[in-house]
């Protein structure tokens, strides 16, 4: 029986009453006692926050390739320029007004690629809208509904770290495009990371979440927004309780990073690389626990470092706040922001230590020196770079990665064709070694009647040959 991981992209609408808390009250949680109290309502809850949620519309145009095109049978008759179709695709999401000027956050896998993109509101209005910052790594987007002199209603952000697990939630939506539905559930876990996500840090419900369900919201019952809804595990592409939503407090920062006009998401760099706590590791560490970040590699220079870490050590918490696993690590340190300096809890031979860590973005301390290839050549049509550990993570590879890296195929080009890919670190060609870009397109520029490649792609050596 196979268990499938689904984003849910289609359509949730996540309505959630603002009953309006003074900053960090806490409220008592206590259990029905009654028939009375089993039947109360959510309906209040429900109507209060309706205008807060949208369905987001999603249209983009695909040209489908002939399938005969670089057929030397065909174009001998019809010429090179085979006739291509194009078609448009579209999708239904939901997303979150976040701010009273319009202000949408949604998931990056809703509105990914796509041409035109409309706003609906729940009293039946549309807005077109445009994209002010997308990241897939954390499956983000922040859009703005164009219009002028509108106020929208806005659902507040909670504080996701407040949250336990037996919490009631609400979520609403859209699911397989039915219309409007609400679901009810409880929080069942925290900083899960078996989603297929860089996030690697989810809540997860019971709550009934279907495809449709992407960017919309997970709501408390004091009225706040505390995740956004984005995968689910399916056997057959139902719900099965078992739905999970990025956190709001990763939200915060993704969208405080659009409210500044940045052109990209930047993470923290740490300079250094982890696995997982096994139970072996744990023993052998004295761990009560199988817990934590093991450290495995460290960066020379690198903010891990200068902070004294070591390989053979383990992150056990930071700022106090306990590390289930490396993916809880990254995402406290990327919640914690640029510029912020975090003290880690260090394990070393079984003895506990501080440490401290000033989070900055990735440094381009090589220069990129992009150069596209050209002329007639394996590499004809790939754009190439000096790897950095800015690179490294543009293109999501280990930070500690150097050499010169593919970062794009032109299609059907030379290079295309002959099987190489993005992310393929070029080690040496006909026994030159490949240190920089210069060097490879001077190498490329030799002509020779037989040429000997060796590439590194996900840390394996690969040998090629090509006359």
């Amino acid at each position: 029986m196979h268990v499938l991981l689904k984003r849910t992209a289609v359509s949730m609408i996540a309505l959630v009453v603002a009953m309006p808390l003074s900053a960090g009250a806490q409220t008592a949680k206590t259990l029905p006692e009654s028939q009375t109290q089993m039947q109360l309502s959510f309906a209040p809850l429900v109507k209060q926050t309706s205008g807060a949620v949208v369905n987001v519309y999603a249209e983009r145009v695909v040209q489908r390739q002939s399938p005969f095109a670089g057929d030397p049978f065909f174009e001998q008759f019809f010429g090179q320029r085979m006739p291509n179709r194009t078609e448009k695709q579209s999708s239904l999401g939901s997303g979150v007004i976040v701010e009273a000027n319009g202000t949408v956050i949604t998931n990056n896998h809703v509105v990914d690629g796509a041409d035109d993109i409309k706003i609906a509101l729940s009293d039946g209005r549309e807005f077109p809208c445009k994209v002010i910052l997308k990241d897939d790594r954390v499956d983000l987007a922040v859009l703005k509904i164009q219009s002028k002199n509108e106020t929208f209603p806005v659902l507040p952000l909670g504080n996701s770290d407040g949250i336990e697990v037996g919490d009631l939630v609400l979520a609403i939506g859209n699911p397989f495009g039915v219309g409007q539905t609400v679901t009810s559930g409880i929080v069942s876990a925290l900083a899960r990371n078996q989603v297929k996500n860089e996030v690697g840090f989810f809540i997860q419900t019971d709550a009934s979440i279907n495809p449709g369900n992407s960017g919309g919201a997970l709501v408390n019952m004091t009225g706040e927004l505390i995740g956004l809804n984005t995968a689910i595990f399916s056997q057959g592409g139902g719900s099965n309780g078992i739905g999970f939503a990025i956190p709001a407090n990763l939200v915060k920062v993704f969208l405080a990073a659009a409210d500044r006009g940045d052109k990209a998401f930047e993470r923290p760099y740490i300079g250094a690389s982890f696995e997982p706590v096994t139970s072996d590791v744990a023993e052998a560490l004295g761990l009560d626990k199988v817990r934590g970040a093991l450290v495995t590699k460290v960066v020379d220079g690198g903010p891990a470092a200068k902070a004294g870490l070591k390989p053979g050590e383990v992150i056990t918490a930071l700022n106090n706040i306990s590390i289930e696993h490396p993916d809880a690590l990254g995402y406290r340190l990327t919640t914690a922001g640029l510029g912020a300096t975090v003290s880690l809890t260090v394990l070393d031979n079984g003895k506990e230590h501080q440490a401290t860590m000033t989070l900055a973005a990735a440094p381009e301390s090589t220069p990129r020196d992009e150069r596209v290839i050209e002329g007639n050549n394996p590499f004809s049509g790939a754009t190439v770079a000096n790897l950095s550990p800015r690179v490294a993570d543009d293109l999501h590879m280990p930070p500690d990665s150097t050499g010169v890296v593919i970062e794009s195929l032109k299609q059907n080009s030379p290079a295309d064709r002959l099987g190489f890919a993005a992310r393929d670190i070029v080690i040496s060609i006909n026994g030159v070694a490949i240190n920089t870009t210069e060097i490879l397109q001077k190498t490329v520029t030799s002509n020779p009647s037989f040429w000997r490649v060796e590439i590194e792609r996900d840390g394996q050596r690969i040998r090629q040959f090509f006359r």
